[in-house]
């Protein structure tokens, strides 16, 4: 059984950035789960200019906070949080399992997860590489490289592994 990863994002604030996570989540059969207070209107034509005719494939799921987000998570073991605060790297935890539903938890673009929680919990923290030069990533090239990862250690289960170009259906 093929279960699913999911990308959460805790009170994003730039719609441009959650549109390019929506295309990600759909390329990727992905849930999308958004933590209010969002920093736009879901209607946003920055948002869904980002996530272009994506928008419509994306199975997203609104939480009013992270508690009501983590009441969600059956199974706290797959819940990451994606940081720059973590010993562990996200490339070196195991992601492989295709019958359970990975959770990879993103913080908001100006100050990340709330320390509290993240102190509570730092089993839990992953850390993507890079250089001091940089306050952070961009987040969502952060959600796509975590998501992709999972999907490699994965064996791309669920995705398509081929592609024939538009023209060769012509044929």
């Amino acid at each position: 059984m093929i279960l699913t990863n999911h990308i959460v994002l805790f009170e994003p604030l730039i719609p441009a950035n959650t549109g390019n996570i929506a295309r990600t989540a759909a390329a990727t059969n992905s849930v999308l789960h958004l933590i209010r207070p969002l920093g736009f209107e879901v209607d946003d034509k920055h948002l869904r200019r980002a996530g272009l005719d994506y928008w419509a494939s994306v199975n997203i799921v609104y939480h009013d906070s992270l508690e009501d987000f983590l009441a969600t998570v059956p199974d706290q073991r797959y819940l990451y949080l994606i940081t720059k605060f973590a010993d562990e790297t996200y490339s070196d935890r195991d992601l492989s399992a295709t019958d359970v539903d990975h959770y990879f938890l993103f913080g908001k673009e100006t100050t990340g997860l709330p320390e509290p929680f993240m102190r509570a919990n730092p089993e839990k923290a992953l850390r993507i590489p890079m250089t001091d030069k940089v306050r952070a990533l961009n987040l969502s090239n952060c959600a796509a490289l975590v998501v992709y990862e999972a999907l490699r250690q994965q064996r791309f289960a669920g995705l398509e592994t081929t592609h024939t170009y538009p023209h060769d259906k012509l044929k």
